[in-house]
């Protein structure tokens, strides 16, 4: 599926092609929930790497967490005018791309279930909307963004 993005201010406009483009999982990790969540978590696709069309990309910045005080190597992209999270690539996977779903104005399709990851990170003020049919892990759970695409018959 071909996604249109941009950051709030329009300094940043982008493209990609995603073979993950169902907006399922909501990490509460600390992570994306400060670079990202609004609503106390993040929401990722998968996408091709190599699809990228960025627009603006003097704009465009890089941060890089610290995770068990070491830098990660997974880089989230985001303007550098208005803040909004964009993107993570993270070299490690050089051909994978990740664009925050918040970022993407092409309408997306209704996920079948949530999955809600990263729970034991959570903070208390963030109620997690967990409803019949979704499934809640504490960490990361055992399917990929890939593998659960697949298993949902989603994969574009």
């Amino acid at each position: 599926m071909h996604l249109e993005g941009s950051c709030r201010c329009g300094a940043v406009t982008f493209s990609c092609d995603a073979y993950a483009p169902v907006p399922y999982m909501r990490c509460y990790c600390s992570i994306c929930r400060k670079t990202d969540g609004g609503g106390g978590y993040a929401v990722n696709l998968g996408a091709h790497a190599d699809s990228l069309k960025v627009v603006g990309s003097e704009e465009v910045a890089t941060f890089s967490a610290v995770i068990d005080g070491r830098p990660s190597p997974a880089e989230r992209r985001f303007c550098r005018r208005c803040g909004s999270a964009l993107w993570v690539w993270d070299p490690r996977w050089p051909e994978l791309l990740h664009p925050f779903a918040s970022a993407i104005d092409t309408p997306l399709p209704a996920p079948p279930q949530i999955v809600h990851i990263m729970l034991d990170d959570k903070p208390d003020w963030v109620r997690a909307d967990i409803r019949a049919g979704d499934e809640a892990h504490p960490a990361y759970p055992s399917l990929s963004l890939r593998d659960w695409h697949a298993a949902h018959d989603l994969l574009s």
